[in-house]
C-alpha cells in the first residue's frame, strides 16, 4: 500500500446504528412507545456516528412521523434507507436527509435480501442520484461486493457505497474465508476508485472486528445485534425498576385493607 493511498484512508471508523427493530417492537402493538427517535437520541448519547432508518413502502416500522421528528432532533445526521421508487425519491428530495442509501426492497421479505442491481437498474438509479444529490443528499448505494456492480455504482454518479455483508455471514465455515477476501477486494477496488466505503448487513458481536479491521471502510451500519443486546443487557434493570414501583406504590398505597 502506497503511502498516498495510505494517507486518503477513512482516519477511524464509525458506527451507523439502524433503529428499525425499536418501530418493529411498537408497531407490534400499535402503541406510541418504544419510540425509534428516542431510541437515536440514546445511540447518538453513548457514540453513534450516525443513525439508519429504513423507510419501507408498507411502513411495516419506521413511520414517516419518524422520519420527519429525527431530522429536527438528531445532533450526528439521518441515513434514510429506501427503495429506488417515486415515492421515496420525493419524500427525500422534500425532507433532505444528511444521507440516503438506496435499497432493493421486496414486501415479502424479512430484511434486506442481498444488494442492488445497480447493473440491471443503470439508468433508473442514475437518474435517482442525480435527483438526490441535487437535493443535497450524499447518495448510498446498497450492492453486494462485485466488481461490475462497483463499476456500476461508480458510473451512476454514487459517491459511497455500502458492502452488503450478509453473504459472507451466512457462508459456511469453508467458504467464509473466500466470501471476507471479496469483501475485503471489493472495498479496495471501491476506495481505488475514489468512493467512500461503508458495509452493513448481519454484523454482530462477534464477527464485527474482522470487517472494522479492514482499513477502507468508512463507516459500518449495525442494528438488529445493538436492539438484541439491548434487550438482554436492560431487561435486569428494566425488571427491577417496574418491581420497585409496584413495591413502592403498595407501601404507600391510601387504600384500606380489608382483612
Amino acid at each position: 500500500m502506497s503511502d498516498q493511498v495510505a494517507n486518503a484512508l477513512p482516519p477511524r471508523i464509525l458506527l451507523g446504528v439502524n433503529v428499525d427493530h425499536i418501530a418493529t417492537l411498537r408497531q407490534a402493538r400499535g402503541t406510541r412507545f418504544p419510540d425509534p427517535v428516542q431510541a437515536a437520541l440514546v445511540s447518538e448519547e453513548a457514540g453513534a456516528d450516525g443513525i439508519t432508518m429504513h423507510l419501507r413502502e408498507d411502513r411495516r416500522h419506521i413511520q414517516d412521523r419518524d422520519i420527519e421528528l429525527a431530522m429536527q432532533m438528531l445532533n450526528t445526521r439521518l441515513n434514510l434507507e429506501m427503495a429506488v421508487v417515486e415515492e421515496m425519491i420525493t419524500l427525500a428530495e422534500r425532507l433532505k436527509p444528511a444521507n440516503v442509501c438506496l435499497v432493493p426492497e421486496k414486501r415479502e421479505e424479512l430484511t434486506t435480501e442481498g444488494g442492488l442491481d445497480v447493473v440491471g437498474g443503470a439508468e433508473r438509479i442514475r437518474e435517482a442520484c442525480q435527483r438526490l444529490t441535487a437535493a443535497g443528499c450524499e447518495v448510498s448505494l446498497f450492492i453486494d461486493p462485485e466488481p461490475d456492480q462497483i463499476q456500476a455504482a461508480f458510473d451512476a454518479g454514487a459517491p459511497v457505497i455500502e458492502l452488503h455483508t450478509g453473504t459472507w455471514i451466512e457462508a459456511s465455515r469453508h467458504e467464509a474465508d473466500v466470501e471476507l477476501a471479496r469483501i475485503a477486494a471489493a472495498a479496495e477496488m471501491a476506495h481505488a476508485l475514489g468512493m467512500t466505503v461503508n458495509a452493513g448487513h448481519g454484523l454482530h458481536y462477534h464477527n464485527v472486528e474482522d470487517i472494522a479491521a479492514m482499513p477502507w471502510f468508512h463507516e459500518l451500519n449495525i442494528g438488529h445485534a445493538i436492539i438484541s443486546r439491548a434487550a438482554l443487557t436492560g431487561l435486569g434493570e428494566a425488571v427491577r425498576e417496574m418491581k420497585r414501583l409496584m413495591v413502592q406504590a403498595r407501601a404507600f398505597s391510601t387504600f384500606e385493607r380489608q382483612d
